[in-house]
């Protein structure tokens, strides 16, 4: 029996990306909800003509917009078995999705990581401070949990009811590295896949400014050494 797959993209300001991404997603995949993230732009509606479901979330920060397509998915049947987060930027291959589900559906992981190796990102599709605060992080959380991460990249496929069980909670730049400290902590099964990475398109929210460099930056490390001292 085929899993149940939804699929949640964070979204701002992406309505040149957005129809891209939507047009890659295999067909195995049984909803796309696309959260914009109080855009201005044309992007609900781009996604909207591509066939996605699509919600606005007027507070800004890429937690809070995951977190309404989780309450999205929470308030509708059927329940997926398995939900896959990716970016609306285009930065991702959509349709790598199948080779990041795998290990779930095959192994019985909980979380998979679709992991940026160097080995097939395009040239200059992360900017040095992201490159850095993937090492920091992933050193770190090495060293203080013994864990095998080596990205904390954004396209990632998780259990539904393992998601559940994290209790997700952060609302800005710290969801995806507290996502997988909690899977550290609740000793869940985990692996990450090579996942090619190109430029995005656009300018990214985060990596793109000094002040969303260093709050990201605070944010993951804040998100560190709270799990390190539970």
């Amino acid at each position: 029996m085929e899993p149940l797959i939804k699929v949640i993209i964070p979204a701002y300001n992406e309505q040149d990306s957005i129809g891209l991404v939507l047009q890659d997603i295999p067909a195995i995949v049984n909803e796309v909800i696309v959260v914009s993230n109080a855009s201005t732009d044309n992007t609900e509606q781009v996604a909207q003509e591509n066939g996605a479901t699509v919600l606005r979330e007027e507070q800004m920060g890429y937690g809070y917009a995951c977190l309404k397509g989780m309450n999205y998915i929470a308030s509708h049947t059927p329940k997926p078995d398995i939900v896959v987060f990716l970016d609306g930027d285009y930065s991702d291959y959509p349709e790598e999705l199948t080779k990041v589900i795998a290990p779930i559906v095959q192994d019985n992981c909980d979380m998979v990581i679709g992991a940026r190796d160097k080995r097939f990102r395009e040239s200059g599709s992360m900017t040095g401070p992201q490159i850095f605060g993937n090492w920091l992080a992933t050193t770190l959380m090495s060293l203080f949990f013994g864990s095998r991460f080596t990205d904390l990249g954004p396209f990632r496929a998780m259990k539904y009811d393992s998601l559940l069980a994290l209790e997700m909670e952060d609302k800005t730049y710290g969801w995806t590295v507290e996502m997988q400290l909690k899977v550290l902590k609740k000793k869940m099964k985990y692996t990450e896949v090579p996942v090619n990475y190109r430029n995005r398109i656009g300018v990214s929210k985060v990596s793109g400014t000094v002040k969303g460099a260093v709050m990201a930056g605070v944010k993951i490390l804040g998100w560190i050494f709270k799990y390190s001292f539970k």
